[in-house]
């Protein structure tokens, strides 16, 4: 190649340096044997504060650093938007390997690749670390309300649907919209005629319902357990297979009790990007593992009103495929499905 002039010399020598770059600066693969040595750890939870994300966050991020399980900084950072979906989307384009941020996610992350007009993109495309919890979905009403159970709610939806609204804290066709839609849709209720008002995160949704903005909302049990403790909520019914132990809830009926087959196990867990290297995916397994036995999260697990239930990388990825098929055939029979 004949070179005319200097510029042109000037040109590719920038060239070559921008390539050079690229590759020391994280253009090319990482080494797979690097160490794991992050000097602080993000904790997303796609949500606004308050909700069952935001909740498993700081309760891992505080266990973790009060027991010295990760000895660097950690922080919990909120980031709303679509039921997880917007989150996921930058996630994806930005953090693909970044070994320092982490999130937490339930359902909505198989919901919203699977619902019509959902996310193209699933738990596939991220890093399963570790599950962690159980929770459930409730059917609840402000305590002046003259709804007293669930069956008056049901009579009330047949009556005429169009006449009471649900509140939730996702968008329409994911978690608490399928919440409030499956004892509905046992029940016989035309659920094309309910009113689901999506509010961004749970604690919008109990706001929009203690404002007199909605009747009824649908969300997790732990999301509203203070409030039934406070006496400002009447929680009609659980989608857990037997009644909670614990105390704020134990008196509330399951919806099989009130005859109605509708079950609905809401899981949460961590995940880590698509590309994260072995030792960091090494490291998070057996501090997920650890922290999961730890008398601190016990503690964290009684005082949320979650249902312990720890299951390692693989198993979660196993659990991950069988709720998939079983949130996909849901979906697929409430007409919400791709």
């Amino acid at each position: 190649m004949i070179v005319k002039n200097k510029h042109s010399i000037w040109a590719m020598a920038c060239l070559a340096v921008a390539a050079v770059s690229l590759v020391g600066c994280g253009g090319g693969k990482k080494d797979p044997n690097a160490a794991y040595e992050p000097k602080s750890i993000t904790m997303v939870a796609p949500s606004d504060a308050g909700g069952g994300w935001d909740k498993t966050a700081r309760s891992v991020v505080k266990v973790m650093s009060d027991t010295k399980l990760v000895a660097v900084p950690m922080s919990v950072e909120n980031v709303p938007g679509a039921s997880g979906a917007k989150f996921l989307a930058a996630y994806l384009a930005k953090d693909v390997g970044n070994d320092s941020k982490l999130f937490v996610n339930s359902p909505p992350l198989l919901i919203n690749n699977l619902k019509k007009d959902g996310s193209p993109s699933g738990y596939r495309d991220v890093t399963p670390l570790a599950g962690l919890t159980q929770d459930f979905g409730i059917l609840a009403v402000r305590v002046d309300s003259p709804i007293k159970d669930v069956k008056e709610l049901m009579d009330k939806f047949k009556g005429d649907p169009t006449k009471i609204s649900i509140a939730g804290g996702s968008s329409p066709g994911s978690m608490d919209h399928l919440i409030a839609l499956l004892p509905l849709y046992k029940s016989g209720v035309d659920i094309t005629k309910v009113k689901y008002l999506p509010f961004d995160g749970g604690g919008k949704a109990i706001v929009a319902l203690l404002g007199g903005e909605a009747d009824v909302i649908a969300t997790d049990a732990s999301g509203i357990t203070e409030m039934a403790k406070a006496g400002k909520v009447r929680v009609l019914g659980i989608s857990s297979a037997e009644r909670l132990k614990t105390d704020a809830l134990a008196q509330i009926p399951t919806f099989k009790e009130s005859g109605i087959d509708a079950e609905f196990l809401i899981w949460r867990g961590v995940f880590g990007p698509k590309d994260m290297s072995a030792n960091a995916q090494k490291f998070w397994q057996n501090a997920l593992k650890e922290l999961s036995t730890k008398p601190e999260w016990q503690a964290e697990l009684a005082k949320q009103g979650w249902v312990g239930d720890y299951k390692d990388a693989e198993q979660f990825k196993a659990y991950l495929g069988q709720q998939e098929a079983t949130i996909k055939e849901l979906l697929t029979t409430l007409g919400l499905a791709k």
